[in-house]
């Protein structure tokens, strides 16, 4: 099989160098990540600047990639210049936090996947919930017998998974489940602090507490178990273009 492999955390991180050295025993894998942090960066690109790609030397001395832009700009530009032919699979992670919900929609993880998916390439975002426990080995395990499964039998077109684990060792785990997306976790909270001169500045980040929704991904990582998001990229509320064809608007 052939794999894509990024993430927003930096292509040094942990979480995706174990994750290589996983896959890499049974598969060609190729590693093209962010070259320093992109957390949260949603789905966004680079266009005020050019994109530079330096190659590194990973851990078995096959070559690396990294890339001066965000996890999508990854995968753009590693499907134009590093693949004659695309890939069976992209997988984005292991990340550092989990991608639930809402926040969803603003991490550069699921954004890479979501990059693929629109390219017609089967992909996965894998995170792990922020705690003590962040067992990077299991999860790699995981998602190694997880990418088989899902080459094997493939997804609906515009259809991405997306992957959370709790912050437990992984033979603590309950099990796995099929989850829809949390709607209740919006953060919306700031700390306000004061610099040396008086004037006000903020840090974003702290973390409202969400009730959890049966059958989400916010309650299965409270149960203690791995969450698997099926995530769709058409977001058209059909439903309502229905109804305002009949409103006859023109």
């Amino acid at each position: 099989m052939k794999i894509l492999l990024t993430n927003d955390d930096g292509y040094s991180f942990p979480g995706i160098q174990i994750l290589y050295n996983t896959l890499s025993v049974n598969h060609d894998v190729v590693l093209a990540a962010p070259d320093r942090e992109r957390s949260a960066v949603g789905h966004g690109i680079t266009l005020n600047q050019p994109l530079r790609m330096y190659q590194i030397t990973l851990d078995d001395g096959q070559k690396g990639y990294a890339i001066t832009g965000t996890p999508t700009d990854c995968v753009k530009l590693s499907l134009f210049e590093l693949f004659k032919t695309p890939p069976d699979l992209v997988i984005s992670g292991i990340n550092s936090g989990s991608n639930t919900g809402i926040n969803l929609n603003y991490s550069g993880t699921v954004g890479a996947a979501r990059e693929a998916t629109f390219n017609g390439i089967l992909s996965m975002a894998v995170s792990i919930q922020h705690g003590e426990n962040l067992d990077f080995e299991g999860m790699a395990q995981f998602v190694n017998r997880l990418a088989v499964k899902l080459v094997d039998n493939g997804l609906p077109p515009g259809t991405f998974l997306n992957v959370n684990a709790p912050d437990i060792p992984f033979d603590k785990l309950q099990g796995v489940r099929i989850t829809r997306q949390a709607s209740n976790n919006l953060s919306s909270l700031f700390e306000k602090r004061e610099d040396p001169k008086k004037n006000s500045y903020f840090w974003y980040g702290q973390v409202n507490e969400a009730i959890a929704e049966p059958d989400t991904d916010e309650d299965a990582l409270i149960k203690n178990y791995i969450s698997i998001t099926p995530i769709q990229c058409d977001i058209t509320d059909y439903k309502t273009m229905v109804e305002l064809e009949e409103l006859q608007l023109y």
